[in-house]
């Protein structure tokens, strides 16, 4: 576990935020910490009782949490090409027909995606075009996995296609390797050496995206399965398998148990960050390094009866489960401690939040329709006359959503198919649906105005 102590010291001497508010004078180098599958609920310092995350939970402690903060489409692969580019499904090029392999499966009578983004542009091409040093180890699942490019000069990535946690075969700079060991150990060690390359002064930004807690539930170490082998996860909210249960309701068979296992490879995810924080350390490279960790989409583990993401359900559902995931920022002296924000933030503004704060301008003609939230993480108030608008957005396929702080409205088929609307301040579980509700007809028809409003801006 982290020492409370060092983590936890920013906190104790933080400066007063009203002198110290301002950007550092050179941009930080960027640790992003990216999960695969987990959503905001399922670790502690978002409320979860059982599954045991303290290293995430200190970072969160010592740093700035969003309380708010969602993905824009509940699938893996088009999830990621929105976090690394600004854009929706329905700009970039694996269109909103994307399933978890970027290549294959189209509707009938469309064409395949292409097998790579060559032609967009990344957050890591802007920062390399700053100065950056950019690396990326791990899960990538955007095509090309083998050979990511966007301004990468160093990779360690799975293979296309690859799940396994034992001894994997790994892409290293384009060349593959048979390893041996613990996937998730296997990128920290290479993280770890990667920062010990580093020198004051010369920026890097180094993604990590680590495979844990997918599936499958085999291959983590044999400790962290017996740290859950007497729970019984009374507290999970986990229901009886729903008949609309689609993908993965396999695992609804057993559902403590395959929590059990799932909850194994959340603790071995949350065990890595103390190495990587004690690498920065060694290298005095910690006060200059923005600590980020977030997840490319949520899960339902048993919640509505369902065990995946988007597509556990038919039709494609977007509880607050599989939207909401965590973001957590952590940069001593320049993030506040102990704060959390509960304004609504999404994955399409992290890109120009980044580019914000380093001083990169956004990509132009890209129609972009994110915003920085770069203020907001650095404790500092927004002008009057740039208010921001807590309102989110969500695709995949034929679905759409639109939540502010209280509603939530989910249209398929451009209203023609089954439409839902939760008031979430009273229905926080999504269990009543208010849509055809005659005292909830304003508020359905201004968030559908405002969703149209957003479609035709993004299209």
């Amino acid at each position: 576990m982290i020492s409370r102590r060092s983590l936890l010291a920013a906190a104790a001497g933080f400066p007063a935020l009203a002198q110290r508010r301002r950007a550092a004078a050179r941009p930080p180098n960027i640790l992003l910490i990216l999960a695969d599958d987990l959503g905001a609920w399922m670790l502690g310092c978002y409320g979860n009782k059982e599954i045991r995350t303290p290293n995430i939970d200190l970072l969160a402690r010592a740093g700035t949490r969003f309380v708010n903060h969602f993905v824009c489409t509940p699938i893996c692969s088009a999830s990621r090409a929105t976090f690394f580019t600004g854009r929706l499904p329905r700009q970039h090029g694996i269109h909103c027909f994307l399933t978890d392999n970027p290549v294959q499966n189209p509707p009938q009578g469309q064409k395949a995606p292409p097998p790579s983004f060559a032609r967009e542009i990344m957050l890591s091409d802007l920062l390399a075009a700053r100065g950056y040093r950019c690396a990326y180890l791990g899960k990538w699942h955007m095509g090309g996995d083998q050979k990511p490019g966007h301004g990468y000069e160093f990779t360690y990535t799975l293979m296309s296609g690859a799940r396994r946690y034992q001894d994997p075969v790994m892409s290293l700079n384009g060349e593959p390797v048979q390893e041996k060991g613990y996937l998730a150990e296997l990128l920290t060690r290479k993280a770890c050496e990667y920062i010990a390359e580093q020198k004051p002064g010369q920026p890097f930004f180094l993604a990590l995206g680590y495979l844990n807690p997918h599936t499958p539930y085999e291959g983590h170490p044999e400790k962290y399965y017996r740290m859950y082998e007497h729970v019984g996860f009374e507290t999970i909210g986990w229901e009886p398998p729903s008949p609309r249960a689609l993908r993965e309701k396999e695992y609804l068979r057993d559902i403590v148990g395959n929590l059990r296992r799932c909850a194994a490879a959340v603790t071995a995810l949350d065990d890595q960050i103390p190495a990587l924080l004690a690498a920065l350390d060694r290298q005095g490279l910690r006060d200059d390094t923005l600590v980020i960790f977030t997840a490319d989409n949520g899960f339902l583990l048993g919640r509505h009866g369902l065990w995946s993401k988007g597509l556990a359900s038919d039709p494609i559902n977007m509880y607050e489960e599989v939207m909401a995931v965590p973001m957590i920022w952590n940069w001593p002296g320049k993030v506040p401690p102990m704060a959390s924000r509960p304004e609504l933030v999404s994955f399409y503004d992290f890109l120009p939040t980044i580019c914000d704060l380093v001083g990169a301008e956004p990509p132009a003609e890209r129609n972009l329709c994110g915003r920085s939230y770069w203020a907001l993480a650095g404790g500092r108030r927004r002008e009057l006359k740039d208010p921001w608008v807590n309102l989110v957005f969500g695709h995949f396929r034929n679905t759409e959503m639109v939540r502010d702080p209280r509603y939530k409205l989910i249209l398929r088929d451009g209203g023609e198919g089954p439409g839902e609307l939760y008031d979430l301040r009273n229905d926080p579980r999504e269990r009543v649906n208010q849509y055809d509700n005659p005292e909830f007809v304003s508020v359905r028809e201004a968030l559908a105005r405002r969703l149209e409003q957003w479609r035709k801006q993004c299209s």
